[in-house]
């Protein structure tokens, strides 16, 4: 893609995240799925990275998902409606990794996940959210491996990148890019992002946008 394509992505991107999105419904099984009716966009990441307000960051929003009080309670599917008419869906996948979560609910929450990814067609990429302090930790790894498994492309955003100096940005980056080199769905590309800061929001933006749009 050229540096204008790019341009013309990040502004088309930005004028469809500033019209309507609205929340859908939340499925806490695969029988409240909503119809196939266009492509999704599905975001993952551990308890506390970030994902709510990253998704608040990106559709300018302040309350449009909300924080569980309680981490690793939420196990449910949300789905999000984007433009109007229909365009594509944003999917707040529940948090994993959460420590105290009952051994039952990780149960349910695997199943609820794997039988999503490999079901659902119209899923054209998840986006996975890493704390840039931290890394890809072992939960991560597992993550990866489910998609790697339902053939899923996707793509690591690093989260809370404001938190640290730009060479341990930098070399955090590097490090997952190399972790993930070998993966078979695996996006190459790596967005560092800050929802506090803007950082990366408008590049997070073209990129959902593009993994609708292409093919």
């Amino acid at each position: 893609m050229t540096e204008q394509d790019n341009t013309a992505l990040i502004e088309e991107a930005r004028k469809l995240f500033a019209g309507p999105i609205a929340f859908l419904k939340s499925a806490p099984d695969l029988k409240f799925l909503p119809d196939m009716a266009v492509n999704e966009v599905a975001f993952a990441g551990r308890s506390n990275v970030g994902k709510s307000s990253l998704l608040n960051a990106l559709t300018n929003r302040n309350g449009l998902a909300r924080t569980s009080n309680t981490p690793g309670r939420t196990q449910e599917l949300n789905f999000f409606d984007v433009g109007d008419p229909l365009r594509f869906r944003l999917v707040d996948m529940p948090g994993y990794g959460y420590a105290k979560a009952p051994k039952d609910m990780v149960k349910k929450w695997r199943f609820l996940v794997n039988d999503y990814l490999r079901g659902r067609a119209v899923l054209k990429r998840t986006l996975v959210l890493i704390d840039s302090r931290h890394g890809i930790k072992d939960v991560d790894v597992d993550m990866l491996d489910m998609l790697d498994g339902a053939a899923v492309s996707y793509r690591i955003i690093l989260t809370k990148a404001d938190k640290i100096k730009a060479s341990e940005l930098a070399k955090v980056t590097a490090l997952t890019a190399d972790a993930i080199r070998k993966r078979p769905a695996a996006h190459p590309d790596i967005i560092a992002t800050s929802s506090e800061k803007g950082m990366g929001i408008p590049e997070l933006r073209a990129a959902v946008l593009e993994s609708v749009t292409q093919g």
